[in-house]
């Protein structure tokens, strides 16, 4: 038995990165997967996949109608959800003083906006289930400072912030919900591979415990996300979980 048989999970940004391992991780733990990305061809190649228990969405996450509609699909369907990841983003690189208010709003429309919808439509179709799990993606750059990625940090903050108030009304109306964030460092993913100039260029990843400094795997992400996602997690909310191989507890 897999330990997430049975359940219905959402999944954002899934078409790459952190967000295609975590829907690889699920179904191989018995999960049905909505595979949700702008990018429809790569949700659905993912899908492709992973055969009949992955369903691919092409899916804005900015926009409020596609949640809507994404939902509305996920209710007709299987009349509840039990797992949201909210996991699609986008980074631009500029300091406080470069960064454009264009630049600025649309990095925290796709990464705080679009879980505040996530979770504000969500919420009555994880309620129907017998226990939901929202898991919200922010990183480890919504406790330490990083200036080249400013907005991106910004949005991350307002992620973890609003989570611990989901977690909180979730419990306070009844609902057999739980929200939680992670919060990675460095992961070899699409992403971080543009934010350091290699766009296309993947590293290889060893096995084992690795040195510090040292670049992660989806997997290590993916790994945690399966356990909260699970009821084996029932105890756990309102919580960050750190994945960082202990950059943040050290001094320089």
């Amino acid at each position: 038995m897999g330990r997430l048989d049975g359940k219905i999970a959402l999944v954002t940004g899934g078409a790459s990165g952190l967000g295609k391992a975590d829907c690889e991780a699920f179904v191989a733990e018995g999960a049905t997967v909505f595979v949700s990305d702008i990018n429809g061809e790569g949700a659905q190649a993912v899908a492709a996949g992973l055969g009949d228990r992955a369903i691919a969405v092409a899916h804005d996450v900015a926009r409020e109608e596609d949640w809507l509609r994404v939902y509305a699909d996920i209710d007709a369907r299987f009349g509840r959800l039990d797992i949201l990841v909210n996991n699609a983003g986008i980074v631009v690189v500029a300091d406080p003083e470069e960064t454009t208010l264009d630049q600025y709003e649309r990095v925290m429309r796709v990464m705080s906006t679009s879980v505040f919808l996530g979770c504000k439509h969500g919420i009555p179709l994880l309620a129907k289930a017998s226990a939901g799990s929202i898991i919200n993606m922010s990183s480890i750059a919504s406790h330490l400072g990083y200036a080249p990625f400013f907005a991106y940090s910004a949005a991350k903050g307002a992620v973890r912030s609003m989570s611990k108030s989901i977690a909180v009304h979730c419990q306070d109306k009844g609902y057999p919900i739980r929200c939680n964030t992670v919060h990675p460092s460095s992961i070899e993913t699409p992403m971080i591979q543009s934010a350091e100039g290699r766009a296309g260029q993947e590293k290889a990843i060893a096995d084992g415990v690795l040195p510090a400094g040292a670049t992660g795997s989806p997997r290590d992400v993916a790994s945690l996300l399966v356990f909260l996602a699970s009821d084996e997690s029932r105890f756990l909310t309102g919580g960050e979980y750190i994945v960082d191989n202990g950059l943040s507890i050290r001094a320089g």
